[in-house]
């Protein structure tokens, strides 16, 4: 079904167009997408509905994608690059790859949910949770703060899958927060104490079955699970540590422009429409269950509201995906 001209012209102009970006509309622009690949998709098609500007979404995991855009350098096809944790678009900042994020872009996210330096900005966030067994633990056993899973006494109790992004997005703000030593004595009592799985969902579902009384994961697999059957969430709880605990902290998905680009005016168009209302209201009427974080949008009802987390205060930026990977490895947790 074909736009009308007027339409098109008109959202074109609501985002900061020109006519001179007809030859990009029939190209497209290109995304690294290294979130979830429906919403990806969501994002990608109410854009162009609005806009009649392609997107290709290539698909592919936050540390794949940030390490290939690094190699790739000024060579990179890639137009955006959407993560699901900060420390991916931490790594391309640091090697100068970003583009300045526009400033009306940067003015629909609160601050909290973008970095200082303005070369990314943040599309969506999850909450860091403990799920625990709700027939092998009582609300008075649970852990006090993520620290305390380095006590002995929760030897062979807790799972984790060290070797995914989203747990070394929950190291990486536990570096920030509490120090390199703190950080490489913690992650060695983890060594001692936790059982590794692969896969948040495979963490949940150990926990589901009794396997072990709980697991550090993201907020969104229980609620996502519990849209569906169930099946594997029936006997979880969700424990969020609040008190600006490190357990507490809010992981944001970040989106960016490559200073590379060949279409840089259709990128940013990009992201000031993911970050915008409409963008935002997939969070909150989509599948993902991840936490809406633009200005005036609600989140997904069912899903804690943010100013409830009480999560510590971390600036994205900030973020060192290489320190946290020498530390786990140092470990023996990857």
């Amino acid at each position: 079904m074909k736009i009308a001209l007027s339409t098109l012209a008109g959202a074109a102009l609501a985002l900061g167009l020109t006519a001179g970006s007809a030859m990009a509309k029939d190209q497209g622009i290109v995304v690294y997408n290294a979130q979830h690949e429906s919403l990806a998709k969501e994002w990608a098609a109410g854009f162009t509905k609005e806009t009649g500007i392609k997107v290709t979404l290539r698909n592919g995991g936050d540390s794949d994608f940030s390490n290939q855009i690094v190699a790739e350098g000024a060579a990179s096809p890639a137009d955006v690059f959407l993560t699901e944790n900060s420390p991916a678009m931490a790594l391309v900042e640091a090697a100068g790859l970003f583009a300045p994020v526009d400033a009306d872009t940067l003015a629909q996210v609160p601050q909290e949910y973008q970095p200082s330096t303005g070369k990314w900005v943040g599309v969506a966030a999850r909450s860091t949770v403990f799920a625990y067994n709700k027939a092998k633990l009582k609300e008075d056993q649970l852990p006090k703060s993520l620290l305390d899973l380095a006590d002995p006494s929760w030897k062979g109790r807790w799972a984790a899958s060290p070797s995914g992004a989203d747990f070394q997005a929950i190291v990486n703000a536990l570096l920030e927060l509490k120090g390199e030593a703190a950080t490489a004595d913690w992650l060695k009592a983890m060594k001692e104490n936790f059982t590794a799985y692969k896969g948040n969902s495979t963490v949940m579902k150990a926990v589901n079955a009794g396997e072990i009384d709980g697991g550090v994961i993201y907020h969104y697999y229980y609620f996502g699970d519990q849209a569906k059957t169930g099946e594997n969430s029936g006997n979880v709880g969700l424990h969020y540590f609040k008190n600006q605990d490190p357990g507490a902290f809010v992981s944001v998905s970040g989106g960016g422009v490559l200073a590379s680009s060949k279409h840089p005016k259709e990128a940013q168009a990009f992201l000031k429409w993911v970050t915008g209302k409409g963008g935002q209201d997939v969070l909150k009427t989509g599948t993902s269950y991840e936490y809406a974080i633009g200005k005036d949008v609600q989140s997904n009802p069912k899903l804690v509201p943010l100013t409830d987390l009480q999560a510590p205060k971390v600036d994205p930026a900030t973020l060192n995906s290489k320190k946290v990977i020498d530390l786990m490895t140092q470990a023996g947790l990857l």
